[in-house]
């Protein structure tokens, strides 16, 4: 049971650790857990992951708990959004997100759609144990159902919005993921033309992992810089996170993405921001811009989230691509947030709009590296690292530290330096902004030199 362990989004493993019987205990675990049911049990298109979503419903189920399974693999905002409706108690996600094809992993959502937070991921890893046995079974075992959830999600989806995308082409990549079929269709009911690419299933994801970022979108930017699209959208393996393609600058960077979709966003409807503290301040700009607020956040989109509530926030999001919407969910959606890129191109082209911005508010580049660091090295190097904090990071003076996750060094000259553990993987990651790439490097490498020596 050691090896089950929650992570800044649920519990991830390669196959050889994520097995049915470790799944079954997690089962156990959720049923001894929540407080009554029914729950939606939901899948990714991975193969194997249809059959350890019945394996959860089986022991939900022997624990007299109704569960639902999606009729097809189904995207986790469409699952989340299932769970918020008021019918269920809350949900489970099958889906290893973004990662190879030998992962696979399980996300725990709360009755209001949103992450589930530590209390809840800390109960279940505390009541971690076999599955009752059959013949322990209680008379009254729960009933597993299989429901179509994306006909309720996208009538929904199409009434928030109420875009009219005719003579609007977009470029839709679903990366082999659960976002075909249901992303296309969205942006097709809102009357725009759709060039799909890779809207098939694939076990090995095309032979590259299902993340939507610049190196893995070749086909999606050739199709937009040639000029068969507009616009190119694409949803990782499980379509809660997004990238963007355009005409001029080819794949959008997260953060300028994210302050031009804000800009549009706070336009029509007024109020705060919520970033992590590894996004963008291009975020805070454009807010105070709009007469708002920006709110930081650890990473993760279940602090995201739980701010957007606190905050009643407009938008939130992060720099890997993940954005919530007020009034929809309090979860990351890339599929509706395909849609409003779209609709928002159609009002002012995304590479008018970034331009914009940055003539506004002056350019801002940012980049990160990783640091190899055992996990169970992570706490001391970030310990011994409190005691290390410079006065000055490339001639800048740090003027404040910022603690909400790792250390956020704020420069007199308007960058910062961030180093934080990585939730996912054995690693510490350092960020840094500044106003040019040449900056961001320096900081970047006066950052790696300050951590290395900690390891």
């Amino acid at each position: 049971m050691d090896d089950i362990a929650f992570g800044t989004d649920g519990w991830r493993a390669t196959l050889d650790v994520f097995t049915d019987e470790r799944v079954r205990i997690v089962g156990q675990a959720v049923a001894d857990t929540i407080d009554g049911g029914p729950l939606v049990v939901g899948y990714d298109a991975r193969p194997t992951s249809r059959g350890f979503a019945e394996s959860l419903a089986d022991v939900l189920t022997a624990n007299g708990i109704d569960c639902v399974l999606p009729e097809r693999d189904t995207p986790t905002p469409v699952v989340a959004w299932a769970a918020r409706d008021g019918e269920f108690a809350s949900a489970l996600m099958v889906t290893a997100s973004h990662n190879p094809p030998e992962y696979n992993g399980v996300k725990l959502i709360g009755e209001t759609g949103a992450p589930a937070l530590p209390e809840r991921t800390e109960a279940v890893a505390t009541n971690l144990r076999e599955p009752i046995a059959s013949d322990e079974r209680d008379n009254g075992s729960g009933a597993v159902t299989e429901r179509d959830l994306l006909g309720p999600y996208l009538d929904h989806a199409l009434g928030l919005v109420d875009a009219d995308l005719s003579g609007l082409t977009v470029a839709y990549d679903a990366m082999y993921g659960s976002g075909r079929g249901v992303t296309d269709r969205l942006l097709e009911a809102a009357g725009a033309e759709v060039v799909r690419l890779h809207c098939e299933t694939d076990p090995e994801f095309g032979g590259t992992p299902p993340e939507p970022t610049g190196p893995r979108l070749g086909k999606l930017i050739r199709t937009v810089e040639t000029g068969e699209a507009d616009i190119g959208v694409a949803n990782d393996g499980d379509a809660d996170r997004l990238g963007v393609v355009t005409p001029e600058r080819g794949y959008l960077d997260p953060n300028r993405y994210f302050a031009a979709i804000a800009d549009d966003l706070l336009g029509s409807d007024p109020g705060d921001v919520v970033r992590t503290v590894s996004t963008t301040f291009l975020l805070d700009r454009v807010a105070q811009a709009h007469g708002h607020s920006a709110h930081e956040t650890a990473v993760g989109f279940k602090w995201v989230a739980q701010a957007m509530t606190d905050h009643d926030a407009r938008v939130g999001g992060e720099e890997s691509g993940g954005f919530g919407l007020r009034g929809h969910l309090p979860n990351k959606d890339g599929v509706l947030f395909a849609l409003l890129t779209a609709a928002a191109e159609r009002d002012e082209r995304f590479d008018a709009r970034v331009d914009r911005l940055l003539a506004t508010h002056g350019e801002v580049v940012q980049d990160r590296v990783s640091v190899d660091c055992p996990d169970d090295r992570k706490d001391a190097v970030l310990a011994a690292l409190e005691g290390e904090i410079p006065d000055e990071v490339v001639g800048a003076a740090v003027e404040r530290v910022v603690t909400v996750d790792g250390f956020k060094l704020l420069l007199s000259d308007g960058s910062w330096l961030l180093v934080r553990p990585s939730g996912t993987e054995p690693k510490l990651r350092v960020y840094a902004e500044s106003s040019s790439p040449r900056r961001v490097k320096a900081i970047l490498a006066a950052g790696e030199s300050l951590v290395e020596p900690l390891v």
